[in-house]
């Protein structure tokens, strides 16, 4: 490269910083770069920056899974190196492997419970019906209590007595 060159790509790199890298691609095409450690013109370092260029998305278009989890982890600094295709695909089967394990013990979980359900081996757990709220004055009760349930601007401190209790405190 010539002097010139050279100098013209030192001045642009001291004032408008690194230009972005392109790191990879997903399977998916999303485009991740990354702007390395540099030294801005008033001689701060500017740390490493990593971000992803969605493919056809805006912002308010992101899902859960649009991006994948290795992907994700080095975009957060999670993890040093960039991914591999082989890598994101080789983890992508073993979670679908893991999902299909994850059923069949669940539906063979169900089927002994069935069975022992059946059998008399265990209890079958007991429907309750709930009426009304726990937090509710009157929870249990066919219709709210006549006492009453806010002493908020009359209250003094030790003078509230359980109704019931009588006059005496040692019962």
């Amino acid at each position: 490269m010539s002097w010139a060159g050279q100098a013209l790509r030192a001045l642009r790199l001291r004032l408008l910083g690194p230009a972005k890298e392109l790191v990879g691609t997903d399977q998916f095409g999303n485009k991740y770069y990354r702007v390395p450690k540099h030294e801005s013109r008033a001689g701060q370092i500017i740390q490493e920056r990593r971000f992803v260029e969605a493919i056809n998305r805006q912002a308010y278009q992101y899902e859960m899974g649009d991006f994948p989890i290795e992907w994700e982890a080095w975009i957060r600094k999670k993890r040093k190196d960039p991914p591999t295709i082989e890598e994101i695909l080789k983890n992508e089967n073993y979670r679908e492997e893991m999902k299909q394990k994850i059923k069949d013990v669940s539906e063979k979980d169900k089927l002994l419970q069935a069975k022992e359900y059946k059998e008399g081996l265990v209890a079958e757990p007991a429907h309750t019906q709930v009426k009304g709220h726990a937090s509710a004055p009157y929870y249990g009760k066919s219709e709210p209590s006549q006492d009453p349930t806010s002493t908020a601007n009359t209250f003094q401190p030790g003078s509230w007595m359980p109704p019931g209790s009588g006059s005496s405190h040692n019962k």
